[in-house]
């Protein structure tokens, strides 16, 4: 399927979303904003069953950041309220991946950049090739971090370590990465990049609902008190011991097979 400057497709519960402005390393502006915006949509729909959202970007780069040049469309990031921007355009796409009931894996294949690396670090599962890399490129144009950067890289790679990054705007390696721990797994090329990430999401796409219930426990860990992250484990365990993926779990578990989990 083809959206505005998104491709999405699906493959045994798995959709892969692409970012698709190679031109321009997969810069966003509001029209490519818009196709992920759509895509997402098909991706929120029961009726469609897509168990896990794996994320890559066409071409050279993953994500050059935001459009400065403009995409053609009616209103580009050259607005003077970029702040008006942020809160209509990316913030709402960002607290919907968030807030997605499936996991999300990541397929960094070359620049991740400003806006791009906050779509990166979505992820659960953070997959890079060594030729990618990672900038907080804002302080190069007068600008500050944005899409949640100053809020996740603090929180995986520690205060020193991020504002580092935010303040001299330098290149971090994918080998870099993963010794800091921002990322999870790096691949020679972006050939096994694809290979690999595509099936750590086939597995997660077998997987159980519960894990949609993982991934919302460890967001919400971040703004708990231990009271709150407790009494949350205990509605959570609630949900998840009520699905149906979990009496199979546990039936196989009995019977020593495999489970076979349908994500209900």
């Amino acid at each position: 399927m083809e959206y505005n400057r998104v491709n999405l497709d699906v493959d045994e519960s798995v959709a892969t979303l692409t970012f698709n402005d190679p031109e321009v390393l997969n810069a966003i502006g509001p029209a490519m904003l818009s196709g992920i915006h759509e895509a997402l949509g098909y991706i929120q729909s029961p009726k469609n069953q897509v168990r896990c959202l794996l994320i890559t970007g066409a071409g050279r780069g993953f994500c050059s950041g935001a459009n400065l040049a403009g995409d053609g469309s009616n209103s580009g990031e050259n607005d003077a309220n970029v702040g008006s921007s942020l809160r209509s355009g990316y913030h709402p796409l960002l607290l919907s991946l968030r807030d997605l009931d499936i996991p999300i894996v990541t397929a960094v294949n070359g620049a991740a950049a400003g806006v791009g690396m906050s779509f990166a670090l979505i992820g659960d599962i953070v997959c890079a090739s060594q030729k990618a890399f990672f900038l907080q490129a804002f302080a190069n144009i007068g600008l500050v971090p944005d899409g949640g950067s100053t809020f996740m890289l603090p929180r995986l790679i520690g205060w020193s370590r991020a504002v580092e990054l935010s303040l001299l705007a330098e290149r971090l390696s994918a080998e870099k990465a993963l010794e800091w721990g921002l990322i999870n797994r790096v691949y020679d090329d972006n050939e096994s990049l694809m290979a690999g990430a595509g099936e750590i999401a086939r597995k997660l796409a077998a997987g159980p609902k519960s894990l949609g219930m993982i991934r919302k426990m460890y967001w919400d860990t971040w703004h708990n008190a231990y009271e709150q992250q407790l009494d949350l484990e205990a509605r959570m365990q609630a949900s998840a011991g009520a699905t149906m993926d979990s009496a199979e779990g546990r039936a196989a578990f009995l019977e020593k097979r495999q489970p076979d989990f349908k994500g209900e």
